[in-house]
């Protein structure tokens, strides 16, 4: 990304009637979903690349459906200040995304320590392991296409999903270990 790039910004103006509110939730869902900046109500920003055009796309297919509307515009600073203010609020939801995704990390191994140490080796519970592995292999992907500006801790987050990945992987190991010894419908 050149340094153009990362001055470059889409404004996005969106109106939406109050009632349904379905229509207006759902419109702010997406928007953050994408994890676009928000500048006051109704007004977001993303950064103007890519991998935020189909979030945008669906953002004025909500509007539109809702009988709102919704204004794109391209926007850059017209000086210094200006396209650094943008970038540090959306650095600053970035860092906040990632020291989630990592306290989840935690919150995932602390899980499966405390299986490995009451003994609960069932495949349930190991299928309940898994799945929460999945949805954070998700969330980590979706942060990392959002993450358009490489922020720092997205290294850490990346080395700690494995961390969880393989704890799990050790986890499952000794389920099967345990099914194995004591299968059943014997003993």
């Amino acid at each position: 990304m050149t340094q153009a790039d990362r001055s470059r910004w889409l404004v996005l103006i969106v109106k939406i009637p109050a009632e349904p509110s379905r229509h207006r939730v759902a419109a702010w869902r997406e928007l953050r979903r994408i994890g676009a900046l928000s500048l006051g109500q109704g007004i977001w920003a993303v950064p103007d690349v890519p991998v935020f055009a189909g979030g945008v796309r669906r953002t004025v297919e909500l509007s539109e459906r809702a009988q709102g509307q919704t204004v794109v515009l391209e926007a850059t600073g017209r000086g210094g200040q200006d396209a650094a203010r943008p970038r540090e609020s959306f650095d600053a939801l970035r860092e906040a995304d990632w020291t989630g995704f990592l306290a989840d990390c935690g919150k995932f191994e602390e899980e499966i320590a405390k299986e490995i140490r009451i003994g609960k080796f069932t495949l349930a519970e190991l299928e309940e392991e898994e799945q929460g592995l999945e949805r954070l292999r998700r969330r980590h992907r979706d942060l990392t296409a959002r993450d358009v500006f490489g922020f720092l801790l997205a290294a850490d987050a990346a080395e700690r999903l494995k961390q969880c990945a393989a704890a799990c992987e050790h986890y499952a190991e000794l389920v099967f270990e345990v099914l194995h010894e004591h299968p059943e419908g014997s003993g």
